[in-house]
Order: C-alpha cells, then structure tokens, then sequence
C-alpha cells in the first residue's frame, strides 16, 4: 500500500473539517443529543438556547420514526416484547426535548419562544398522527391484542396492549384513507389554535390591562401589603410614586376584597372577565368557535356523538349523562346557599346605607364584611403566620410524617429563572426519590394558575427502575414586597399543598411500562392533589407552619379556631362558580352551537339558574383549562375527585390520626400503581368500599 504524504493527510483532513455542515456543528453543540452531565441528569436550562429546540425535535421525531419503522419492519411473529414493549420504550429522545420546550413556554416564555412554538406544535401533532395512523404498526399491535388472552400476560402487560390497542382505535386507526386524512387536518388546526388561544389570554393577563392609581384616597381599604406590593409594580413600570395592579390574582383578589371604591373595583373585575373578549387582536372568541366545531366534527368522524361523549368515554364517569346528573345534584344545593350568602351581603349594603344591589365586583369586598361580622375574622389578620418559606416547609412536614421522606435543598442543580428553587427528595434511608423544581411567583412570560408537570418520568429497563422522575411545581403566588416575605392568602397555602399532592403523585408512581406508569383517568387526577389540601386546613398541621414572620409566634388557637369554623364560609360562591364553570364546558361539547359565542355561554347559565351577582369562574373566552390545556369536557373531574378526596381523607379521620401510618403505606401504594388498573378498583384497593358523597357535603357545608 502507498504511504500517504503527511501534508496531504493534514490537507484532507482540513477540507473534511471545511465541509462539516452548520446542521452538524449545531448537533454536537446542542445539549439535547449527549447525556445531560449535571446532578440527576436533570436539564441543563444554563446551556440550552432557544437554537438548540427545533434541531433536537427534528433529531427526535427522526430517531422515533426509525424505531417505529424497526417495529413494522420486524420480519418475526408479533410478540409482546417485539412490538408492544418496543413501542412503549420508543420515542425518548423527542420527550425529552419536548418535555423541556413544552414547560418552558408555560413557565418562562417569550416572543420568540412562541413564534417556535407556533413551528414546532404541527410538527409534533403530524408525528403523532403519522404513528396512530401508521397501518403497519396497529396490525401488529391488533395481532398481539387479539390474541392476548393466549400469551400468559401478567396483568399489567395485559392492561399495557389493551391502552395501547384503544389508543390507536381513538386515534383513528380504524378509519379509512380519506377519513384519516381528514382526522390529520383536524388536528393540525386544532393544535395551532389551542396555542393561539393561550398566547391571547397570556397578553390578556400580563400586559393589555392595568389598574394604575394615582390618588392616594383611591387606595382606601387596601393593607399596607397590597399597597406596598402595587407601588413596587408600579416601579417596575416606571411608574415611582403611582400604585399599579394587575388581573393576576395576587394583585386584584385583594383589591376586590378591601378596596373601597367601587367604581375601580368593577373596573379591575371587569378587565378581568372580559379577557379575550374585546374584539382586539388578542379576542379568543372566532377561535373558541373553531375548536369547538373541529372538535365536534372529530368525535363524529372517530364514532362519538360529540366532543364530550368521546372524551368521558376515556374516564371514570364514563357517560357525558353520569357527568350531568352528578353536577345537578351538587348544583342545587350550592344555589342555595349561594343566594342566602348573597341575601346576607345585600343586607350589609342596605344597614350601610348604600343605594344598589350587589353585583360580581362586589362580592369579595362584601364577603369580606360578613367573614368579619359572622366570624370576626380578617384575612389580613392570619396572612402573616402564612409566610412562603414556612408554608412550603409545612407541606415537607406533611409528607415527611406520612411517608417518611426528607427534601434537601440543592443549590447545584441548573434552573430555567433565577427564583426557582430545587430539592432532592430521599427516603427516610437517604435513597434518592427524584427531583422537585418550585417556582412560586407571577412574571410575564409565565401563564396564569398554578400546575405541577414533569421534565422526566421515572423509567424501567429489565425489570429495574433505571430513571427517577423530575417533577415542578408552578405557582403564581404573592410576591414578597418591602421589608415582608412572600406572604400567603389561605387560598394559597392550599394550592401550594394541592400542587404538591400531585407532585407526590408523580414521584411515588412506580411501574414497568411509560404508557401505564401513572396512567390514570381525569376525574381521578386530582385525588393525589386534592386530598393534600384536608391536612393543610388541621389544626395539627397549621400549628407547624403558621408562625408569625416577624415573631416567629405559632399561630394562636383562637385564629386556628377562626379559620376552623369559618371553614363553610362562602361555599355556596366557590360551589356554585366553580360548577358554572363545569355545565358551561360540558354544554360546549355536547350541546349544538348556534354560533354565537356569547350567546351561548348566556343561555347555558341561564338554563341553571346562575344569579346575576355570580359569574363562572371562568368565563369563555379565558376557560384556559378546556381551550388551551387538557380538560376539555373535564372541568367537572375536581368536583369529582372532590368525592374521593373527601371520602379518602375521612378514613385517615375515622382511624383517629390524620397520619396513620397503615392508611398512609396504603396510599402511598395507591400513588404507586394508580395506573396498573381502573381508577375506581385502585380506590377501592385502598379504601375498602365505594367512595360516598356524603362527605364532600358534608366538608361543604352543603349537608
């Protein structure tokens, strides 16, 4: 063989290096295509750019797609292991891409987040079709199903090919060419305008309205808090000696519940519920009709008779009529209630001296009186035993005392905003757990509410857990404002303890298969969170947390017996808003629309019997929940769970400790396998017996 000159070699080499294209200097640039090299191999948010995205969901869906062709292209008999299991374990690389991108645009978003997210969304929902609509891939997946029975399945194999099988029934599989070619368009419109209709509400929220003040008698009734923390939003704008507030809840709750002036109460409350229904560029109502017409064309193309039909089918309600009658039975009861707590408010008005009648705006500021009156009870007066810190570190004893783990702040860990803090969560023998991010307060690239997601999902290969999840809690709490911490309303200290129900959820579920793992209903989901909440609100529980931030005093027991017995206080509004809400989603996706959106919406409440002084909780044009996330035709799975909650959390009463350490062990395991069977056999693995209502009425004081 000829022996190459060195210069030449060095020359080849040289132009190879010339010709390495931008795509592949990208790729080995991009820490989306190596192993993440931080603690737990969590994101690393410090090196990702918003450059790296679309390479590594295009590398992603590539890598996917190769796996999917190996399935269909596999010349062997259709087993459980080589088509079923192959499938469950494919797709990694784009989750976890798309796990990180999908977060960070709820969490931390900007312009140009969103302008991705408007290329990458069709991308995502093509490549979801191309493999629920791939032939190849559901003939093998309908062999393994049909002759399931055969296969001496496990029972959590057999439930594995079972999903799977009526996922691709759901998806369309059975449908012809044209049908399905149908189905893909739906979808594509579908996702882009359910981004659409988050992007208006965010610019609705965050930067369309603002209440600025710039008399100093207009802040008459407000705390010193809510002041402090208007004049701080205010510098924020540029704005020094004016007081700003804004349609985040932090800002206008208390507002609406001190500010005396009611004409700039009606103003920040209207700017509120009128959210993405000010004929403007950011208007949501011609794109809530859309959807609502795709979505009723879909169900009908896939076999349902609408939208909800197709989407109860999946839950434990099963039936859009189980779904009517259960909020029907709840609803009358709560009307009630509500017109005799609006009565007691008109009176307020009346020996007041005032000369109207009771409208939405003025319902927290009145409720607020009557709380004082009936129970001589202030929210400001407890607000200061609810500082953030000692909160969270009340919703750590919770869980400690129930399951014996620990959290350990982490200051190592890479973080996607600079307010957000990390844990390790270990078992009581140091063994690692996962990884909590929380993330607490308002911003402008952060979407209203509060929620809990996952940047990973714990993982199994051969039998043994190989990946441990990472999961975060998103807030939008009160800010700390001057010399005060963060301090919380109550309302708050009970978000933060649902959120991390489900975090708890997603870091105790234990299972061999990603599709199962978890897995559970809608109407079950907010069992895991929602029963958090019940030891938030024990006396017990409050002695931990609720301690004064200056003093450091505990809570005294006459506040802790306040707190207590106004516990059925206002139940009526918050039943009777939130269930509004619920029959104003279920009637969008199962009853005929006639176009008019506004219309509509009048003519649902109105068929209820919704009173003037009360308004859904959300209206909809900003329903977030059921246009922009994943509850359509599920609102009504809080109220619910509530049921299960409820029932769940009276064992734990019943047995005489709120952390019985038996019951506790039981439901750590019904958050372990809440997906290796139906929701309602997992509840009754734990429980015993059915769940019975009685207790939600009875918690509401509907009873």
């Amino acid at each position: 063989m000829k022996k190459r000159n060195p210069i030449f070699v060095l020359l080849l080499m040289a132009l190879v290096a010339c010709n390495i294209t931008k795509e592949t200097k990208q790729a080995m640039e991009n820490p989306f295509f190596e192993t993440y090299n931080t603690p737990f191999q969590v994101p690393p948010f410090d090196e990702i750019k918003l450059e790296h995205y679309l390479p590594a969901i295009e590398e992603g869906i590539k890598q996917h797609d190769a796996e999917i062709n190996a399935i269909v292209e596999n010349g062997d008999k259709p087993t459980f292991e080589n088509t079923i299991l192959a499938f469950d374990q494919s797709g990694k690389m784009l989750d976890r891409v798309d796990n990180v991108f999908s977060n960070l645009n709820s969490a931390n978003t900007n312009a140009d987040m969103q302008e991705l997210a408007r290329e990458i969304s069709p991308m995502i929902t093509a490549h979801e079709d191309n493999i629920m609509l791939n032939k190849g891939l559901f003939e093998r997946v309908k062999a393994v199903y049909e002759q399931r029975a055969d296969l001496g399945l496990d029972h959590e194999q057999l439930r594995l090919v079972e999903k799977f099988y009526k996922d691709f029934e759901r998806n369309g599989a059975n449908l012809d060419e044209a049908g399905q070619e149908k189905l893909r368009a739906l979808n594509q419109q579908l996702s882009t305008l359910r981004l659409q209709f988050g992007e208006n509400l965010l610019a609705e929220t965050n930067k369309n309205f603002r209440l600025v003040i710039d008399k100093e008698d207009d802040l008459a009734g407000l705390p010193d808090g809510a002041i402090a923390a208007a004049a701080d939003e205010a510098k924020k704008a540029d704005l020094e000696g004016k007081w700003v507030f804004t349609l985040q809840k932090p800002s206008m709750i208390p507002f609406l519940q001190y500010a005396k002036n009611r004409d700039l109460r009606e103003k920040i409350y209207r700017g509120y519920f009128m959210r993405g229904n000010n004929n403007n560029d950011n208007d949501n109502k011609d794109i809530l009709a859309n959807m609502v017409e795709l979505r009723q064309e879909k169900a009908e193309l896939l076999g349902f008779k609408n939208h909800a039909a197709y989407i109860i089918d999946n839950n434990m309600a099963k039936t859009p009529e189980n779904v009517y009658d259960f909020l029907y039975k709840l609803w009358e009861p709560a009307l009630q209630r509500s017109k005799m707590e609006r009565d007691e408010m008109q009176a307020i008005i009346d020996r007041e001296g005032g000369k109207f009648e009771l409208a939405s705006w003025d319902w927290w500021y009145y409720a607020e009186k009557l709380r004082k009156e009936k129970y001589n009870l202030d929210e400001e007066e407890i607000r200061p035993y609810f500082s953030l810190d000692n909160v969270r570190n009340g919703v750590f004893y919770v869980a400690t005392k129930l399951y014996g783990i620990q959290f350990e702040r982490r200051d190592d860990i890479p973080v996607y905003h600079p307010e957000v803090e990390v844990w390790e969560v270990k078992e009581a023998d140091g063994s690692h757990v996962g990884v909590l991010y929380m993330d607490f307060h308002p911003r402008d690239g952060k979407r209203v509410g509060a929620w809990n997601t996952g940047f990973r999902d714990q993982e199994y290969e051969d039998g043994k857990k190989v990946q441990h999840p990472i999961t975060s809690i998103v807030c939008n709490f009160t800010r700390p404002s001057g010399d005060s911490p963060a301090l919380l309303t109550f309302d708050e200290v009970s978000t933060l303890f649902h959120e991390f129900g489900h975090a708890l959820h997603g870091l105790f579920t234990d299972g061999p298969y990603r599709r199962t793992a978890g897995n559970v209903p809608r109407d079950f989901v907010e069992l895991p969170s929602q029963i958090m909440e019940n030891w938030a609100a024990e006396p017990e529980v409050m002695k931990i947390y609720a301690k004064h931030y200056k003093s450091g005093e505990v809570i005294p027991d006459e506040l802790v017996d306040k707190i207590v017995k106004s516990g059925h206080f206002n139940q009526g509004f918050a039943t009777v808003e939130y269930l509004a809400a619920s029959v104003l989603d279920m009637d969008w996706h199962s009853k005929e629309f006639n176009g008019d959106v506004l219309a509509f919406e009048k003519t649902s409440m109105d068929r209820i019997g919704l009173i003037d002084e009360i308004i859904p909780r959300y209206r909809s044009t900003y329903f977030a929940h059921i246009f922009s996330g994943g509850y359509s035709a599920g609102y009504y799975v809080y109220i619910w769970a509530g049921v299960l909650d409820s029932d769940a959390f009276a064992a734990f009463k019943e047995s005489g400790d709120i952390f019985n350490p038996e019951l506790a062990a039981k439901f750590r395991i019904l958050l372990a396998k809440s997906g290796s069977d139906e929701g309602m056999n997992v509840y009754r693995a734990f429980r015993g017996k059915d769940p019975s209502p009685e207790y939600l009425l009875m918690k509401r004081g509907l009873k």
